[in-house]
């Protein structure tokens, strides 16, 4: 029996507030640190505050851009027509024009980084079909999955588990150092193959 090939797609689940985005951001910046001339497309999510109030959510591109990802705040005539998620509006339009060009898979791109495949940005059409394209591109990829709800993934979430080249990292309070260390230096790794 042959041995599996070593995994390009990382997933990092664990439950919210658990640390999976600060998680991603600190393989990135090591990566970043120890590889400067690294080409890494993708993005991540952040929350939106007003005071200590979580307002929403924005997507910031690795490359700095920023847009709205979801809103509580937001009440215009388009708005009220737009997906939600609890008390959330999910700005869709807004999400695939920066997010798309981001997943562009591109000869140069060394890694692909996606914080999250989520509820909120499976409400894209094109956003499920991008990521599987990337997944195929045979680039590594580096991506947060939220954990299941009531003991059912989303099936977009279901079918990246399942891919055969996934790895899964179930974060916790106590192996948030150590799954970073095993991530960073799996992709490491991946990169520095010829």
């Amino acid at each position: 029996m042959a041995a599996s090939a070593p995994s390009k797609c990382f997933l990092v689940t664990g439950p919210p507030g658990i640390g999976k985005t600060t998680l991603v951001m600190r393989v990135l910046d090591t990566l970043s640190t120890s590889n400067p001339n690294l080409k890494i497309h993708g993005f991540y999510s952040r929350e939106v505050r007003e005071g200590s109030e979580r307002v929403g959510f924005e997507v910031v591109t690795v490359d700095g851009k920023k847009g709205s990802l979801a809103s509580s705040t937001i009440s215009s005539p388009e708005s009220l027509r737009w997906p939600s998620v609890g008390k959330y509006r999910v700005d869709v339009a807004s999400f695939e024009s920066l997010v798309m060009p981001e997943l562009q898979v591109k000869d140069d791109t060394d890694l692909f980084v996606i914080d999250e495949v989520g509820k909120m940005e499976l409400f894209s059409s094109s956003f499920f079909p991008a990521v599987l394209n990337v997944l195929n591109s045979n680039i590594p990829l580096l991506a947060t999955v939220p954990i299941p709800k009531f003991g059912r993934d989303i099936p977009g979430v279901a079918r990246l588990k399942n891919h055969p080249g996934a790895a899964l990292f179930t974060l916790n309070k106590t192996n948030r150092d150590s799954v970073k260390e095993q991530i960073y230096s799996q992709i490491s790794e991946l990169l520095h193959k010829p």
